[in-house]
């Protein structure tokens, strides 16, 4: 049931923004398949549909200048469309949100929403074991004289980690055991969703600089048997072979 309601929660998320992706798509150019409806099946029935196969992605040179990009954390609930019509005035750059950040697969790179996350947890951990502990993590360890760090924070290690060490200042061996914090299910998962909210957007001016290259580069090629514009070309039937 969990699982069932954490499929439906997120395929509405999900639905919502490809609904408002619409734009990006119409960036994309076209492609006349061969139809494959059996009553439709002639050496020239074809339909035309958008290549999906077509991507691209923002210049490289974008990418070595850091000034062209802000840091942006995402908050809550937002989906990219969310944060484009905040940082660009319109729901339909949410594909430059996402080619900003290279995301692909937004269901695993873009932060889960608050309910989502609740039944991940739920389905994964069950509900009375949020607190348990995920793993242990060391705390800063340094020699009595506090100058000098001998382990350093934030390294996973075991339960019952223990370091020895020779302590300058006194002059001898020291072993110190208390040297980890556990790290729960919740502060774990926490994490990579937090992780997951530090990304970086292309600044607003940049934009139509942006859609102009891409157009460009969603065009057909002339000089294929195939090509029949700059925005379509046909497939081969291969019911003629």
């Amino acid at each position: 049931m969990i699982q069932m309601m954490m499929l439906l929660d997120h395929s509405a998320n999900i639905e919502t923004w490809v609904t408002k992706m619409s734009n990006y798509f119409s960036y994309l150019p076209n492609f006349d398949y061969v139809n494959r409806i059996p009553s439709e099946q002639n050496i020239s029935s074809y339909t035309e549909v958008k290549n999906l196969f077509k991507r691209v992605k923002l210049n490289d040179q974008l990418f070595q200048d850091l000034t062209n990009f802000t840091k942006y954390q995402i908050v809550g609930d937002e989906r990219p469309d969310n944060v484009a019509n905040k940082i660009y005035k319109s729901p339909n750059y949410d594909w430059v949100v996402l080619l900003s950040n290279n995301i692909i697969n937004i269901q695993d790179e873009w932060p889960m929403t608050h309910r989502t996350f609740e039944l991940y947890m739920n389905k994964k951990y069950g509900i009375t074991n949020y607190d348990g502990f995920h793993h242990y993590e060391s705390i800063e360890v340094k020699d009595s004289s506090n100058n000098f760090t001998i382990l350093k924070k934030g390294l996973e290690v075991p339960s019952d980690y223990s370091i020895t060490f020779y302590d300058g200042a006194l002059g001898k061996m020291t072993t110190i055991t208390d040297t980890n914090v556990g790290v729960t299910n919740y502060e774990y998962e926490t994490r990579i969703q937090d992780e997951k909210r530090n990304i970086f957007l292309l600044r607003p001016d940049l934009i139509q600089t942006v859609l102009r290259d891409i157009k460009k580069l969603m065009e057909y090629k002339s000089g294929s048997t195939q090509f029949i514009s700059r925005q379509l070309v046909k497939g081969q039937n291969i019911n003629l072979f």
